[in-house]
């Protein structure tokens, strides 16, 4: 991990891929234990917390959608023939297949008769694992398609992106478990349950995508600290344009949909996440090598979430993840599974224990 191309290119997206997973893993632990009386938006801390959590499943899906184009399109060969599609298509089963498990409504497999409603209406609801096993998958299908039409990644990309995010709003709106099977309708809306429908949370990853065609096409652009700084000025200059929206719609309607429905929401959490992505880029210049518990801790992302949710929820240690804790335990307890994390990735490379199916490359 110390060549020079590598160290522009590689290294930045191992800081991404470990800052996003780190940020997951504490997210859902403050959110499993901090006392009920202590949310309270009013105070600065807990807001800024709850804004930065809004932006942890934006940072993960654009950093996964960067990261499997950049190799997708490295491979430099035709769809049917890239080795990235045969892995895709396995990554895809998997992660979907692994969704559905963690949310299994029974631990009898074969006798699902105590399952309750509410363990079957989270079973269908669509979590981030269904909704990045999905984004490979039309990943894929549209780099084909691109292929297909000779078109550039760029624009098929971001007219996906631009589809996912105008249907939102409509998507929302319909009421799609009236005559659709719960099976399918969390795939299109919140109101089963699901946290990540297809829409919007598909544009992000595929405008990452759209940065791993760039980073695949261009890779000597990353070494130009130039570079770093346009990709902050067009994350700052998305912010804007989200606030100045914003503005305009709630001039036009007297009213705001920006923390709901908004398209205003995904242009300012994209542009937070290019300028987070800017601010990586440039440090990566300023390094010659990088610890190798980032680049673990980036290709165990899958393991690493697995893992810690399995203790929060399915182990005898979940009767201590209940919301009754204060701040400072809160601290401590997001702070010793985000260290038992890095230790269990440590002692798998130290150990050299295999667990490639949930590696990612």
């Amino acid at each position: 991990m110390t060549g020079s191309s590598q160290k522009n290119r590689v290294i930045f997206l191992d800081f991404m891929r470990a800052f996003a997973v780190m940020m997951m893993v504490q997210g859902h632990t403050i959110d499993a234990v901090l006392g009920e009386n202590y949310r309270n938006l009013d105070n600065p801390v807990f807001w800024v917390w709850t804004f930065m959590r809004g932006m942890t499943a934006p940072i993960f899906l654009m950093t996964s959608g960067t990261v499997f184009m950049y190799l997708f399109r490295t491979a430099d060969k035709p769809f049917r023939d890239n080795p990235r599609v045969a892995k895709g298509f396995q990554r895809v089963v998997l992660l979907i297949m692994l969704g559905y498990l963690l949310r299994y409504p029974d631990y009898n497999i074969f006798y699902l008769g105590t399952a309750t409603y509410q363990q079957w209406v989270t079973f269908f609801s669509v979590d981030v694992l269904h909704l990045i096993g999905f984004g490979l998958l039309f990943t894929m299908l549209l780099g084909w398609l691109a292929e297909l039409l000779k078109k550039d990644d760029f624009w098929v990309f971001l007219i996906a992106s631009v589809v996912f995010v105008l249907l939102w709003q409509p998507f929302e709106h319909i009421d799609w478990k009236s005559f659709i099977s719960p099976l399918f309708s969390g795939y299109l809306y919140t109101k089963t349950g699901s946290l990540f429908p297809l829409f919007p949370w598909l544009a992000y990853f595929f405008l990452g995508a759209i940065i791993g065609s760039i980073l695949a096409k261009y890779p000597m652009i990353f070494k130009d600290s130039k570079f770093s700084t346009q990709v902050s000025v067009l994350g700052i200059a998305m912010i804007v344009i989200s606030v100045a929206g914003d503005f305009l719609e709630r001039w036009v309607t007297g009213t705001s949909t920006y923390w709901t429905t908004s398209p205003n929401l995904v242009i300012m959490r994209v542009g937070f996440v290019l300028l987070l992505m800017g601010s990586f880029i440039f440090a990566s210049l300023k390094v010659n090598t990088i610890p190798k518990i980032f680049i673990l801790l980036g290709r165990n992302t899958l393991l690493i979430y697995v893992v810690h949710l399995l203790i929060m929820y399915q182990s005898p240690a979940k009767v201590y993840f209940t919301r009754t804790y204060t701040p400072f335990e809160t601290l401590l307890m997001a702070v010793g599974m985000i260290s038992l994390m890095v230790l269990m990735v440590y002692l798998l490379n130290f150990f050299k224990l295999k667990n490639n199916p949930l590696v990612a490359n």
